[in-house]
């Protein structure tokens, strides 16, 4: 149901995570703080301790209480989480990323890959498509099976994955990346698939994506496997609009597409179900450079600004999605300055001189 309440808080949950996320969260907040400024709108955050601060205050990288509670917030702002250093699941170390997927039924993984002006891509074309990654099911071990995991060794010398593939599933991720497509100016949707070698699997998604298509006459729909669309994308990625797919091939093609328009360090990403949204940076939690004032935070504020545009679409308020795009107009134009880039950028400013430039540029950018 459409919320179109237009002057209540954005109340957001702020996981700030391991590594560089507390310093890429506050970034994201000052911006966040700022755009509210600028268009008045009220955002409210509340702090909850995940991965190892979790760890060490409730004895788990998950504390119960930040998905209890999900349902009371607008949205979520999670920062990178280091699971690789986490103990086994049985002493705590769940995965923060798998576990509000599954238990949030976050089901729409959204992730623009987009070039950005003044900074070339390394694909030589200019790059703006979407892959729109199917989120709770596919190869990932942790959400194969009710209980137990998707992953076992018969013997010591064979390891086996199961790879689960449902109708309802990719019924939902067909219908998003259609959903999304008819928002943009190509209007068109390429499902990728490995369906000569995964026939039964692929063969359902396609199954499913095929009936949603007809639903959407006015979207251009085509299909192609996922180790010619790795080899499209680096010839010309601009031949892609929306690309929808299952999880692991959305994992690694969103990444390869994000490289190619810029850096995976200016990958927005959203996780979306129906209830809840969870703004999170596309990249890892970047142990090597935690605490050094470098890190940028592109991502995450990208990721925030697209948390915006989808509570202004639940609220039916303008302002937000209004919001969302300055946030990026701002980004926009800071990377565009050679002077104002963060290392990884070619620069030499850190992470608290960067969040200053896009929040002043929010401040003074005409609307």
């Amino acid at each position: 149901m459409t919320d179109t309440r237009r002057n209540d808080q954005i109340k957001l949950m702020v996981l700030e995570g391991d590594g560089i996320g507390p310093e890429i969260t506050a970034a994201t907040l000052e911006v966040l703080q700022a755009v509210g400024e600028r268009f008045d709108l009220d955002i409210g955050f509340t702090h909850l301790p995940i991965g190892l601060e979790g760890l060490r205050q409730h004895g788990t990288t998950v504390p119960p209480m930040i998905v209890d509670t999900a349902p009371d917030f607008d949205g979520i702002v999670l920062g990178p989480v280091d699971h690789f250093a986490y103990p086994p699941a049985d002493q705590g170390g769940l995965n923060p990323s798998g576990e509000l997927r599954k238990r949030l039924e976050l089901f729409a993984n959204i992730r623009p890959a987009l070039s950005r002006p003044g900074f070339a891509p390394p694909c030589g074309c200019h790059v703006d498509l979407v892959v729109v990654r199917e989120n709770t099911e596919g190869f990932y071990a942790d959400r194969a099976m009710f209980q137990g995991s998707g992953e076992f060794m018969p013997t010591p010398d064979i390891a086996m994955s199961l790879r689960k593939i449902t109708r309802t599933g990719c019924t939902r991720i067909a219908k998003a990346a259609f959903e999304l497509a008819l928002r943009r100016p190509r209007k068109k949707v390429t499902a990728v698939h490995k369906s000569n070698v995964l026939r039964m699997g692929d063969g359902l998604f396609l199954e499913c994506t095929r009936a949603v298509a007809k639903d959407y006459p006015s979207v251009e729909y085509d299909e192609k496997l996922v180790d010619a669309v790795a080899a499209l994308l680096i010839r010309d990625a601009s031949m892609f609009d929306v690309i929808v797919t299952t999880n692991m091939f959305g994992d690694i093609l969103s990444d390869q597409a994000s490289e190619l328009s810029g850096s995976l360090g200016l990958a927005a990403s959203l996780n979306s179900g129906a209830d809840t949204a969870v703004a999170q940076a596309q990249h890892g939690s970047a142990p090597d450079i935690a605490g050094k004032g470098i890190a940028n935070p592109s991502s995450l504020i990208g990721s925030a600004a697209m948390l915006l545009g989808w509570i202004g679409e639940r609220r039916n308020d303008p302002r937000l999605n209004e919001a969302a795009a300055f946030i990026d107009r701002a980004l926009s134009a800071v990377i565009e300055n050679p002077e104002t880039r963060t290392p990884d950028l070619g620069g030499a400013i850190g992470t608290k001189a960067f969040t200053g430039h896009v929040a002043n540029a929010i401040r003074t950018m005409s609307r």
